[in-house]
């Protein structure tokens, strides 16, 4: 019944998708009344390059640090 859909960085192994996806089946039984069986997880991988936040690539270099003022 439920479709769970995740996206996330591309470079994560079978083995922790596999462990994620036992834990959110389990959550779904748990918390909505699901049965293992009708609970259905879709894993996207995604570049740094193709995920922004705040107008900024996750592959960019991260911005240098703003010199904070002697006091």
């Amino acid at each position: 019944m439920p479709l769970i859909q995740v996206s996330m960085f591309a470079g994560r192994t079978a083995e922790q998708k596999r462990a994620f996806a036992q834990a959110l089946t389990e959550a779904a039984v748990r918390t909505i009344g699901a049965t293992p069986d009708s609970v259905d997880i879709i894993f996207t991988d995604v570049e740094r390059g193709d995920w922004a936040t705040a107008g900024r690539l996750w592959s960019d270099p991260p911005p240098a640090p703003v010199p904070r003022p002697e006091p």
